[in-house]
């Protein structure tokens, strides 16, 4: 202003509703659903942003924790977009964001259920995607997530080589929200942080898969999960010996 005040938001009214829903269970979120409806009204932005991780080798990890990881961040897609796409394409209007992962397009070791979960959920969106372009449903817009590791504690102690550490820091997750907030505020099919995740991506897509494994080793991403998985491992086993298991 002028006078030198600080310009001030616009006050407004505004209403926050919560829910607690395992999404991995489809009828827990068709039943949320219904509620939502009836308690705020019809959904016109949908954030498929729930994820897990198991943290263990492929032999070492019991396998309801791989059907885990798979029904929350793959299959709980298709139930939250069942529930709530019916009306955006009744109304032409609408956004659905998938919030997936850098390891949706590429792939490293020891997360064998992760990626596949991830590659998975970028699958189904770009899929849902066509078929909405092919029922000329414009109005109802899709972003795709894809963001290198955030600094979230999900993947603590995952580490790439020292020297390439620098340039490729974890993402801070105001960061990678204000990307995707930009990306979703402009309709951009799809947003990738940092932008050298795109030529990862690119490079991945045109080189022989041992030329694929000789970049992944010079940048240390072939065995990057490995600390990570370790870490996981030494925790669950002091909590084992703590509670006399």
């Amino acid at each position: 202003a002028g006078d030198g005040e600080k310009d001030a938001l616009p006050h407004c009214n505004l209403q926050v509703y919560t829910y607690t829903c395992d999404v991995g269970k489809r009828e827990n979120v068709y039943s949320i659903a219904e509620r939502v409806r009836k308690e705020v009204g019809e959904v016109s932005v949908l954030v498929n942003n729930a994820g897990v991780v198991s943290g263990h080798h492929l032999l070492e990890c019991p396998d309801e924790l791989i059907e885990r990881t798979m029904m929350v961040n793959c299959h709980a897609h298709f139930w939250t977009t069942k529930a709530f796409l019916p009306k955006m394409l009744e109304m032409n209007h609408g956004h659905i964001v998938t919030v997936a992962s850098s390891l949706g397009l590429f792939s490293t070791a020891g997360v064998e259920d992760y990626c596949a979960s991830k590659f998975g959920a970028v699958g189904f969106h770009e899929s849902l995607s066509h078929e909405l372009k092919a029922a000329e449903k414009d109005g109802i817009k899709t972003t795709l997530v894809c963001p290198y590791l955030v600094d979230t504690g999900m993947f603590r102690g995952c580490r790439i080589r020292k020297e390439i550490e620098p340039f490729l820091p974890p993402l801070k997750p105001e960061y990678c929200v204000k990307q995707a907030m930009r990306a979703i505020l402009t309709d951009q099919p799809m947003i990738c942080t940092p932008r050298l995740m795109y030529m990862v991506t690119f490079m991945k897509s045109i080189l022989p898969f041992e030329a694929v494994v000789c970049m992944y080793r010079f940048l240390g991403a072939d065995k990057c999960m490995y600390p990570f998985i370790a870490q996981r491992k030494q925790a669950t086993n002091n909590n084992e010996a703590k509670n006399g298991i």
